[in-house]
């Protein structure tokens, strides 16, 4: 099994959307990037943590690729806007990759890359990625938020 980490705006969205991808063994909603240890959702919706609202992927990569899962990444947001994904703004919801290896640095600079130079947005690519660092989970009722309160996956790749 590998992880991944991406942040993409409000994480009960974007876990959502890679709850039933096939290769995707579990998923965790929390925080990653910020200074604070250990910080509560509150804390991390003042912007002063430094934190994005993250989710951490486990995959099976011999079932699904990372490629596959940065595909479905950008997909799912708008990579171009800064610190903002609808109507959620602040530093906690910008567009960050966290690399948990040499690998997936290079997928992800590569990938985005290629999306840079497809004209597919007129706009740049503003999404970082930085080396993964210590990944807090977010409090019990953020986890699979959706399904919890009846919601359902819209990403079915």
């Amino acid at each position: 099994m590998e992880k991944a980490t991406f942040g993409a705006g409000c994480f009960w969205g974007v876990e959502e959307a890679f709850c039933r991808i096939k290769g995707v063994t579990s998923t965790a909603v929390g925080f990653s990037g910020g200074k604070t240890v250990d910080p509560t959702y509150k804390e991390v919706c003042t912007g002063k943590t430094g934190h994005a609202e993250v989710i951490q992927i486990e995959f099976d990569p011999s079932r699904i690729t990372y490629d596959d899962l940065l595909a479905i990444f950008f997909r799912i947001h708008d990579p171009t806007t800064q610190n903002r994904q609808g109507p959620d703004v602040g530093s906690q919801y910008r567009s960050v990759i966290f690399y948990h290896s040499p690998t997936q640095e290079k997928r992800a600079r590569a990938y985005k890359e290629q999306l840079e130079l497809s004209g597919r947005y007129d706009s740049p690519i503003v999404t970082e990625i930085l080396p993964a660092g210590p990944f807090y989970q977010a409090e019990d009722y953020h986890q699979k938020y959706h399904q919890k309160n009846g919601g359902s996956c819209r990403y079915i790749y």
